[in-house]
């Protein structure tokens, strides 16, 4: 039986679009993360980022691969149904740790998340793999936006970089260019949301996420969890996040001292 936070018809859409709310997955956790990103933001790591440019209004702070430093953090991630929401969803029997990822953009921020997918910046592939995208303020008109069924494409997206807006590797030719979802009619997926609410989306999910022009925050803490066909690769490039002096190889599990697993069925 599916975990009681989800059906077997969202894990049935889970694998067919590639995106599915669920309702309430860090409910309980929710000042624990607002607590964690208080402490990110004040001690940003060393792949935190401001992603404005000159006379760009607000500000759209991001940072990743913190969860080791930041302890309630930590707590979350081991102490929440993500893991075995994460399984059911993905059909795996195993859920490895990749990384965690902070975006907070505050008010009269009018900066879009650009539409990507996050597989091409990663040294790992797989079909069974899963973010949770969870706001812990209200979410209403600054919500993650998803494509349905774009984990299928045969090519991946062109990966950029969000501040100048340049390629992130060299091979442009591998990559089908960024497209305009709302231009092509594609079929785009949001909701409003609850703190505590997750998106879950495969890595492969083209997604972007609208600026933030109210007058509240909008915090997000995003998980990146692994499954069991999930198996290292190398990039024409240096990845996000790179994880310098990994030593895997390609076709390898990564490593479980730096990736570890959090549940085995």
């Amino acid at each position: 039986m599916p975990h009681p936070l989800i059906t077997q018809e969202q894990i049935d859409t889970y694998q067919r679009d590639g995106v599915v709310l669920v309702k309430g997955l860090f409910r309980d956790h929710v000042e624990a993360l607002r607590k964690g990103i208080e402490t990110n933001m004040a001690e940003p790591g060393e792949y935190a980022a401001e992603n404005l440019k000159a006379g760009e209004g607000g500000r759209f702070f991001d940072d990743y691969c913190n969860w080791q430093r930041i302890p309630e953090f930590e707590e979350v991630i081991r102490a929440s149904p993500a893991a075995l929401v994460a399984a059911d969803l993905m059909q795996s029997g195993s859920v490895q740790v990749f990384h965690d990822h902070v975006l907070v953009k505050e008010p009269g921020t009018s900066k879009p998340t650009p539409w990507h997918q996050d597989s091409p910046y990663y040294f790992v592939e797989g079909e069974q793999t899963i973010s949770f995208w969870s706001p812990l303020d209200p979410v209403k008109e600054a919500s993650l936006r998803c494509v349905a069924g774009s984990h299928l494409w045969e090519k991946p997206v062109l990966p950029t970089r969000w501040l100048s807006e340049q390629n992130f590797y060299p091979d442009a030719d591998t990559y089908m260019p960024v497209p305009d979802p709302d231009v092509e009619s594609m079929t785009i997926t949001e909701w409003e949301m609850e703190p505590g609410d997750a998106v879950a989306f495969n890595y492969k999910t083209l997604h972007g996420a609208r600026g933030n022009q109210t007058q509240s925050r909008r915090r997000a803490f995003s998980l990146r969890l692994l499954g069991d066909d999930a198996r290292y690769v190398e990039r024409p490039g240096r990845t996000s996040p790179p994880f310098p002096g990994h030593g895997m190889k390609p076709g390898e599990k990564l490593r479980e001292d730096w990736f570890p697993v959090i549940l085995q069925r």
